[in-house]
């Protein structure tokens, strides 16, 4: 009677009597919630489906913030202080911290609003070259003695990814930027003569499995009261959000109809700027 995969969850659904259904998660959840809901549309099921955002990454669409975001990037924080102690403690310090941020750099862009020691940014929205990050690092030891750099996950993918590689749920599969970051800036150094000290942080998945923070937990709380007003009242293929200091509903197919990303001319980014001193464009 057919191959779909939401047979039988739809009719364990019917069976339970469940009318609404609540899904949390990011972009890739949101996808699968807004095919539940064509194929219960398509069986002429009554069942609401309701999402409620949560992402480290904060890139839905037509949502300010998801949560979880918060307590991610006072984590990513954390790196940072240690790579920046591990740089100031040796003679050519380099404190290198890759963060999560596969198409969106936003904790990478608040960590280092969040502490100034950072020099550099590096995040998916703005390009870079290796030549211009290593002539700038050059300059910031010379005249510093050591430097901190923050890189986003999905960042200089350019520089290293010879051929796009796609997941099942067709998200494009990044290379590893820090590593080669890591590799670079040791070869570029050995190359002209000069002894570094650099020490890799990699976080990885630690900033988004720690509890959430105060603000994190009630944010949760209103977004999950928000959703099930939506659902009990009848609505369905629709996404809670926050947008400019009102909880807001957001159609499902407008969430995911892009990523959510740092404008390169934007307020955040020229915060950044004006933060780390680093110059941009950085090419």
């Amino acid at each position: 009677m057919g191959t779909s995969p939401f047979r039988s969850w739809s009719i364990g659904w019917v069976e339970l009597g469940v009318n609404v259904l609540f899904t949390v998660g990011g972009d890739g959840t949101l996808r699968g919630a807004q095919a539940l809901v064509e194929e219960i549309a398509a069986r002429n099921l009554d069942i609401a489906v309701i999402g409620i955002p949560k992402t480290i990454d904060n890139d839905i669409a037509y949502i300010a913030q998801s949560f979880g975001f918060q307590t991610a990037a006072s984590e990513a924080q954390k790196a940072v202080e240690a790579a920046h102690a591990e740089a100031a403690g040796a003679p050519n310090g380099i404190g290198l911290v890759k963060l999560m941020g596969r198409d969106s750099g936003f904790i990478a862009a608040y960590t280092a609003l969040a502490d100034s020691r950072v020099n550099f940014c590096l995040v998916p929205e703005r390009r870079f070259t290796l030549e211009a990050l290593l002539a700038a690092l050059d300059e910031r030891l010379a005249d510093r003695g050591h430097a901190v750099i923050a890189v986003a996950e999905g960042a200089g993918q350019d520089l290293i990814a010879a051929q796009r590689k796609v997941d099942a749920s067709g998200n494009v599969q990044h290379e590893d930027i820090g590593l080669y970051l890591r590799d670079a800036i040791r070869r570029h150094f050995k190359e002209r003569g000069v002894e570094i000290n650099l020490k890799y942080i990699d976080p990885s998945y630690t900033i988004r499995s720690v509890p959430a923070n105060a603000f994190d937990s009630a944010f949760c709380l209103i977004l999950a009261q928000n959703a099930v007003h939506a659902g009990m009242a009848g609505l369905t293929n629709t996404v809670v959000g926050y947008w400019r200091g009102e909880f807001t509903l957001v159609p499902i197919a407008a969430a995911v109809s892009h990523r959510k990303k740092i404008e390169p001319d934007g307020w955040l980014w020229n915060s950044v700027i004006a933060a780390t001193g680093q110059r941009d464009p950085l090419v």
